[in-house]
């Protein structure tokens, strides 16, 4: 066993309700950068796809010096505000108040999103179900408004929407996306909306904070990165899904509307952004097509990533859900480096086992319901 004596303590990360986090696997995504590349400010990660950032803010509070990078805009908040914070976090209290104190008005996200406590959500003035309740879209407006007149710095901004966002994702009415709403308000809707100081601390490496496409950025980054980690997004593989219901533009819209601020044109019963459409927000790891020789295209993007990655390591996360099958990424992972460790996770039964690298994790790999993490050294 590659960890027999290795222990983590996982560091405390903070984030929204997340499709596919990985807050259960950060002590093994640790235990493998540690124990391949030891842990130091001088040893530098890339986060591709930090999605939520719970892996990229574990990694800066364990001590490494983090590239984080996402497209999304909320994770560009999200991280700007954790990873590049270099204030006591205290010091932001006033600002928090502040906000806090706002007195609430109706405006363009209460028109949309909002619904009246009193009546059930499903039967709601315009016949559409609501995220939230008005009380709380109404401080919603308030305070979104007041963050862009104070011209806070980019740090001091991310921070204050992050509060926002990890205050509204307490009182929403959902199953933890944006994709639709609950037909009855949730308990915790009844709830005032309040904003927090989100859990900061004092950033002593200098970590970096990127937004676009993961292939772009592979191109420049610096020769220093010593553990690439990816958790692509990934298409389901159940054949009657609609794409749409599957990517990650479609079931967090509200919140990249909240970053933005931008008033965006909006369709459908959950009023998505019209950028979030099948024709628009399409990642080519969320591709459920094949090609034209009958390979997914999402194995195409995959050996692409690993190809163009100069990192010494790569850690690969994916699920047995995805489109991808054990087959295809053993052919890939294969191809361009040595498989050191696979780690097999069972979400269900919360079961951890540790394969080596044969042929038999093949057959066990397309069980369903499973996590899987593939360390590999580049060749």
């Amino acid at each position: 066993m590659l960890f027999d004596d290795l222990v983590i303590d996982t560091p405390r990360t903070q984030a929204i309700k997340y499709t596919g986090s990985k807050l259960k696997l950060l002590p093994y995504i640790l235990r493998l950068s540690k124990k391949i590349a030891g842990q130091s400010e001088n040893t530098a990660v890339f986060d591709g796809f930090s999605g939520s950032t719970r892996v990229s803010q574990a990694y800066a509070k364990a001590g490494y010096t983090v590239y984080a990078n996402d497209i999304a805009p909320y994770t560009k908040v999200f991280n700007t505000a954790f990873l590049l914070n270099v204030n006591e976090p205290k010091s932001y209290q006033p600002l928090i108040d502040h906000l806090n104190s706002l007195e609430p008005v109706d405006g363009w996200f209460t028109e949309h999103y909002g619904g009246d406590s009193e009546r059930k959500n499903s039967s709601y003035g315009d016949g559409l179900k609501k995220p939230w309740q008005k009380k709380n879209t109404r401080k919603l407006d308030a305070i979104r408004t007041e963050i862009d007149k104070l011209e806070l710095d980019e740090v001091a901004k991310s921070v204050a929407i992050t509060s926002l966002i990890f205050a509204l994702d307490q009182v929403d009415s959902t199953l933890g996306h944006y994709a639709s709403y609950l037909n009855e308000w949730s308990p915790r809707s009844y709830n005032d909306m309040k904003l927090k100081v989100p859990d900061l601390w004092i950033n002593k490496n200098k970590n970096v904070v990127l937004n676009q496409d993961v292939f772009h950025v592979l191109e420049k980054l610096p020769d220093n990165i010593i553990i690439a980690y990816f958790d692509p997004p990934y298409g389901s593989n159940n054949e009657k899904m609609p794409p749409s219901r599957v990517r990650y533009a479609s079931y967090y819209h509200i919140w990249t509307t909240i970053c933005l601020n931008d008033k965006p044109e909006i369709f459908g019963k959950a009023k998505r952004r019209v950028d979030t459409s099948d024709t628009i927000a399409s990642s080519v790891f969320e591709e459920f097509r094949k090609n034209k020789s009958g390979k997914f295209i999402v194995i195409e993007a995959i050996e692409k990533l690993i190809k163009q990655t100069e990192a010494n390591y790569i850690i690969l996360s994916y699920s047995s859900g995805g489109r991808a099958t054990a087959h295809e990424l053993h052919e890939v992972l294969h191809s361009y480096g040595k498989i050191i460790e696979i780690e097999k996770i069972n979400y269900k039964k919360n079961v951890m086992a540790t394969m080596k690298w044969t042929n038999d994790w093949v057959k066990e790999c397309d069980e369903d319901n499973y996590e899987y993490l593939f360390l590999m050294e580049k060749k």
